[in-house]
């Protein structure tokens, strides 16, 4: 018995003597490691990615000798710069979406008309994630027309090109998340005003 005592206390004493090989998360790049993607989408899960999103736009970015690419010169730091936030941005479309999504009543079905209100809250809450949404597409849109200037059309950034693709793909309007989330506010309107229509009780 006291050999397992001393055992234990050894063990804890050495436990206690290890460095932690801890860091502060300091810069965009590191925030965006944070970001992951979830298996079943939960409104919490989404709402971390959020948090982690919204800092690494608010932060400074790393050292070049820390990007997510190889940087050689400025003209390559300045384009991986601009790619980087789009990017960041349009992620926050696809959660902010994924949220919405979790709130959006696809249908007013009669038997619902008991819970009228909480419908008519709940389409609310999915009407705001998805205004949201359209918020950073615009910043999105912004930071691809400065990485697609002319300048960057030769500057190939080989760790990072589905960035560069969704630059070009924004540029030629093939991903235009406006047109789907305005969609979305559509179908969520039509969804609002059945319910509006509906008696508090059937």
């Amino acid at each position: 018995m006291k050999i397992a005592i001393r055992i234990t206390a050894v063990l804890v004493l050495f436990a206690i003597a290890i460095p932690a090989n801890g860091y502060f998360v300091t810069y965009k790049e590191q925030y965006y490691r944070l970001f992951h993607l979830h298996y079943i989408q939960s409104p919490d899960d989404t709402m971390e990615n959020i948090y982690w999103l919204e800092h690494a736009l608010r932060a400074d970015f790393a050292n070049p000798l820390h990007a997510l690419t190889l940087i050689e010169n400025e003209i390559q730091w300045e384009k991986y710069r601009y790619l980087f936030n789009m990017h960041i941005n349009l992620k926050m479309i696809e959660q902010y979406i994924f949220l919405g999504n979790k709130w959006n009543k696809r249908n007013a079905y009669f038997y619902n008309a008991h819970f009228r209100d909480q419908n008519l809250e709940s389409l609310e809450t999915a009407e705001t994630c998805y205004r949201t949404a359209l918020y950073y597409w615009d910043e999105a849109l912004n930071w691809a027309q400065r990485a697609n200037e002319r300048r960057f059309r030769w500057i190939d950034l080989s760790g990072i090109h589905f960035w560069q693709d969704e630059a070009f793909r924004i540029e030629n309007g093939s991903l235009n998340y406006r047109r789907t989330i305005e969609r979305e506010l559509q179908f969520l309107q039509r969804v609002r005003e059945r319910f509006q229509a509906m008696e508090n009780y059937y």
